[in-house]
């Protein structure tokens, strides 16, 4: 299997949730262009989804009751409600990030899309420039490394298959280093090269290597090793939550 031959990733599992008449008549334009993404609305509304060739779900009862199965359900939730609503809706519902769906919140307007849960991990922010291009809206974006065009720590080279192997004090204190423009080593020993995909230039604080020996780790507040290798406990404790490893396929090497 080459670099670029990865497992095709399984589908994201979208839905498009409305609870006012305005909202459906949006989320009915929205699903026209999303024909893959289910359809969530108010029983009342329902006439509205009439054509569509989205799986459609209409509710009687209160809509606090439903927000449970699309937890469990979908991916990621397009809600055309508003942010304070939504906030609310969900919070009893929160468990962690590595668990939540990606929530996401179109104004009434139509105008800007905010992701407001699981943005890196649950790939809310990816879904909300994708909405955001279909509705030509703008996409409000909070996360650090996303507003700052720098690496996502937490979710480096998902999209290739890699494997983030770390205590999540490490994650959180090298994300922190990142963000904060503090200098740091990316040492490629394995997989495919191809995982900066900005177009913008990695940022000037990060330091790009083909081999762990050569980075002086005292010169770095932070080290990502992307590897197959084995690492030393010995070097875990030497790095002192400095240090996250990224393991690649063994396939993409081929």
């Amino acid at each position: 299997m080459s670099a670029t031959d990865q497992p095709n990733p399984a589908p994201v599992r979208v839905v498009l949730v409305a609870i006012t008449k305005h909202g459906a008549a949006q989320v009915a334009a929205m699903a026209r262009q999303m024909p893959q993404a289910a359809v969530c609305v108010s029983a009342k509304f329902a006439d509205a989804m009439q054509g569509l060739p989205n799986p459609v779900a209409a509710y009687a009862g209160a809509f606090k009751d439903e927000i449970a199965g699309l937890f469990e359900r979908y991916d990621q939730i397009v809600f055309f409600v508003s942010l304070g609503a939504v906030v609310r809706l969900i919070a009893p519902h929160l468990k962690s990030k590595d668990e939540d769906p990606g929530v996401l919140v179109v104004d009434d307007a139509g105008q800007f899309v905010i992701p407001v849960l699981s943005g890196h991990v649950g790939g809310a922010n990816a879904m909300a420039e994708q909405v955001a291009a279909l509705l030509r809206a703008t996409p409000v974006l909070t996360t650090a490394s996303d507003v700052g065009k720098t690496i996502p720590v937490d979710i480096l080279g998902r999209e290739l298959g890699w494997r983030v192997e770390a205590p999540k004090i490490n994650i959180t204190r090298v994300s922190a280093a990142v963000v904060n423009e503090e200098p740091v080593a990316v040492v490629q020993e394995a997989g495919s090269p191809h995982w900066w995909t900005r177009p913008t230039p990695l940022p000037p604080h990060i330091q790009r290597f083909d081999r762990f020996d050569a980075v002086d780790p005292a010169r770095f507040k932070a080290v990502l090793w992307i590897t197959h290798a084995e690492v030393p406990e010995a070097l875990w404790q030497r790095l002192h939550e400095r240090l996250v490893v990224y393991r690649p396929p063994r396939e993409a090497d081929a």
